[in-house]
């Protein structure tokens, strides 16, 4: 049960990006089930989450409202890291995430 699978490395990965996916895999029990998916599952969503706070505060200016939508390709790294089957750090975030008990 603690071997990453090649769909737990897709799972995580498309869920950095697309958050609709990561939020799929929180709802569906099997994939919860697996620690890897739910680490990289929860924490996408908190980055994400992140990002559209950054990016609100970015648009009341016009030039962030032009770079805010830039905010998504830092979803990317976090992406290609679970998909070589890393448990991802990410600075802030993964502390925090733990410390509230989600993972």
């Amino acid at each position: 049960m603690n071997e990453i699978t090649s769909d737990d490395k897709l799972w995580a990965a498309l869920g950095y990006p697309l958050p609709i996916v990561a939020l799929i895999a929180i709802l569906m029990e099997d994939k919860k089930a697996r620690p890897f998916i739910k680490y990289h599952a929860i924490q996408s969503l908190a980055l994400n989450v992140a990002i559209f706070v950054v990016m609100v505060l970015l648009a009341i200016t016009v030039v962030g409202a032009i770079c805010a939508p830039l905010l998504w390709f830092v979803t990317l790294w976090p992406a290609f890291d679970s998909y070589s089957g890393k448990y991802t750090e990410l600075p802030v975030l993964s502390d925090f995430i733990k410390k509230q008990g989600w993972v």
